[in-house]
């Protein structure tokens, strides 16, 4: 899952990048650790000291980051073994079996398509061919139109996509917003800092050696980059940052198809619309206006033969994953190692179980749920939920500093919130995907086109409230503000995450902190500006609305302070969200969790008290580390603070800690200046 515009707010950093395909290997599925584990403590720590070492130095000296990862934790561990799990649903799949049903025939081929390194290894740069030829036949600019509306899902030029309307969240419209880039974010392109340089670097000569892969010499090569690399800079330069894009009415631009050709008039908008399949489109969101005022001066600026370079490096870029191992080997040098900091490729299996996850998630996720999600594991999680809605229901009503009015309205969008838990009702139609055995990329395309096209089908139809947007084997979660809805996939609802044979403690502590952390977001920065329909709506007195930015600052100015690496600090207005929903979904779920054991006489385990449990429950569930070039990345771009400061900076804003731990006033883990929001 990427990172993603408002819609999704997810509980973990999604993968930036598409794994490299590598060697194969084995995975077998190891024994789950438990919900708390005492071996990845470290007791020689003062908890009130470094509460994130105390709770997970063990886990650190035992788990360093495998070769073939970028950051290593408690969740990416849960997600490798997943695609053990799903691996062997897709080894049997992809066994020659006339009676395979519809669905497993779809995920079994792909599968076999995708490992198959010999058959995409003798195809080398082929398939991209057809596609190379529409880019050169291309004859003035309004042609490029055309072109861009068939490289769907490339990030070519811009984005374009249907989304709920801002301001009647029933209605699904179009919507176009800013990309075209192939750098992570807009500020590495803009940013003079000596690490900036040099990946900027980095970068020309990566494009230029795919040039050089696509047959060109080096000299035209090199000249080739310098132009990919001008074009995106600009749109870089025109593009809005992650923080303005953070909060929801900067995104908020409805007009007409017209209003947008004034806007950018050397687009030509009638003949994109066409090709996709839209030439009656009235109305869109534009979510970024500055950037199409951008890309139309770069339109009439740029000569067409650099637009046509600019297209040919979007092209072999998005596709490098899926060709030959020098496409392949080059794009992990650059996206793997030098951005990332990764050791090895991922090994063939993994990318390719993932690419099935990705493409045909939900005729893969009905097999997973049925071997590995049963009504049991549904049933308590349905319950903690419950217990935390409720907590949040109380926290509301006790609120000292929002007044009854405002109150009122949080109680109505609480109410109004739906929780999916596990996988969908409703299990999505692939029947009009055609998944051809020996045809890796051009099963890549097919899944492209198919999603596509069922995104701008949505269009001026009513909304389907029940949708998911993640699959039920990932290890994640998320609210949608625009849905108003919280989302556990079964994959994240495993142990050690989620153990109903353990202790209720660290459950509530992990599980329950994720599901408090969901919650809140609804009530965050971004969360609180939608109503209970998910239309983007300011139901706040203006008094409370002061008061919660005042609170929020508190946190903002807390995480700004923390540092990740070397002089970067966490660009606190980028995390807030994050920040306040893992405080507040912490809070709510150490309330849950008393209200769940009242009256009963808890026992200590492990020499550690219930309380204390709870808490490390809570600690472990960040366990991990990353290395040093993914933390720069993250810094930049991930609206998460690193795992360190996601348990230090929660715990030390509760009182709840500092009594369970006996911290005296002015230890590192007891902040002076609490913050507190929910």
């Amino acid at each position: 899952m990427g990172i993603l515009r408002i819609g999704v707010i997810a509980l973990l950093a999604a993968s930036l990048f598409s794994p490299a395909a590598g060697q194969q290997s084995s995975a077998p599925v190891s024994k789950h650790e438990p919900a708390l584990d005492v071996t990845s403590m470290d007791r020689s720590v003062d908890p009130c000291v470094d509460f994130f070492k105390y709770s997970c130095g063990g886990w650190m000296k035992n788990n360093p980051i495998p070769p073939d990862q970028s950051s290593w934790d408690t969740y990416s561990k849960m997600q490798d073994e997943n695609l053990a799990r799903l691996r062997g649903i897709l080894e049997t799949a992809a066994a020659p079996d006339p009676h395979r049903n519809p669905a497993a025939q779809k995920i079994g081929d792909y599968y076999a398509s995708c490992i198959d390194e010999k058959a995409i290894e003798s195809k080398g740069a082929d398939p991209l061919k057809p596609e190379l030829e529409g880019i050169a036949r291309i004859a003035s600019k309004p042609e490029i139109a055309g072109v861009a509306a068939s490289m769907i899902h490339e990030n070519v030029l811009f984005r374009f996509d249907s989304t709920q309307d801002f301001r009647d969240a029933t209605q699904v419209i179009a919507e176009a917003d800013q990309g075209g880039l192939g750098l992570p974010d807009r500020d590495y392109y803009v940013k003079d800092d000596a690490k900036s340089v040099e990946l900027r670097k980095g970068y020309l000569a990566h494009v230029e050696k795919m040039f050089e892969l696509l047959g060109d010499k080096p000299d035209v090569a090199s000249a080739e980059a310098q132009t990919v690399m001008r074009i995106e800079t600009a749109l870089a330069k025109g593009s809005m940052t992650r923080v303005e894009r953070r909060d929801p009415k900067n995104l908020d631009h409805k007009m007409s198809s017209g209003e947008l050709g004034k806007l950018a008039p050397d687009f030509p908008w009638q003949l994109y619309f066409t090709k996709v399949g839209l030439p009656s489109l009235a109305s869109l969101n534009v979510a970024s206006p500055g950037f199409f005022k951008v890309l139309n001066e770069e339109l009439d600026k740029e000569s067409l033969p650099d637009w046509k370079t600019y297209l040919r490096w979007h092209l072999v870029h998005a596709d490098a994953p899926f060709l030959s191992a020098a496409f392949l080997n080059e794009n992990f040098a650059f996206y793997g190692k030098t951005l990332r900091g990764q050791e090895q490729l991922q090994p063939r299996w993994k990318r390719c179980t993932e690419g099935v996850d990705s493409d045909l998630g939900e005729a893969l996720g009905q097999v997973y749920v049925e071997k590995y999600f049963g009504p049991a594991a549904k049933q308590e999680a349905v319950k903690m939920v419950k217990e935390i809605e409720t907590a949040m229901q109380q926290d509301i009503n006790s609120l000292p500093w929002m007044s009854a009015a405002t109150k009122q309205q949080a109680l109505v969008k609480l109410q109004g919130m739906a929780n999916k838990i596990g996988y969908p009702d409703k299990w999505r139609d692939y029947s009009k995907l055609d998944i051809v055995r020996e045809d890796e990329l051009g099963n890549v395309n097919r899944a492209r086109k198919f999603e596509f096209e069922r995104q701008l089908a949505k269009i001026g139809r009513p909304l389907d409230r029940g949708e998911w947007d993640m699959t039920p084997p990932t290890v994640n979660a998320y609210y949608n503000p625009q849905m108003n809805d919280i989302n556990f996939p079964a994959g994240v609802l495993q142990p050690p995450a989620f153990d109903p044979t353990s202790d209720a403690a660290p459950n509530y502590g992990d599980t329950g902190g994720t599901i408090g952390h969901e919650l809140t977001h609804g009530f965050d920065d971004e969360g609180r500006q939608f109503d209970a329909q998910g239309n983007l709506r300011d139901w706040w007195t203006e008094e409370d609305g002061k008061e919660f930015v005042k609170r929020a600052s508190c946190v903002s100015d807390q995480y700004s302070g923390y540092t990740i690496i070397d002089d970067i600090k966490i660009n606190g207005k980028l995390t807030l969200g994050e920040d306040v929903a893992d405080l507040g979904g912490l809070i709510l779920a150490y309330k849950a969790w008393k209200e769940d054991t009242k009256g009963e006489n808890l026992p200590a385990l492990d020499d550690l008290a219930p309380d204390q449990r709870f808490f490390v429950g809570y600690g472990q569930s960040w366990c991990g580390e990353s290395r040093d070039e993914t933390k720069r990345l993250r810094a930049t771009v991930d609206p998460h603070s690193p795992e360190k400061y996601r348990t230090n900076g929660v715990v030390s804003n509760m009182p709840e800690f500092q009594e369970a731990f006996h911290c005296k006033a002015g230890s590192p883990m007891v902040n002076q200046n609490r913050c507190s929001v929910w």
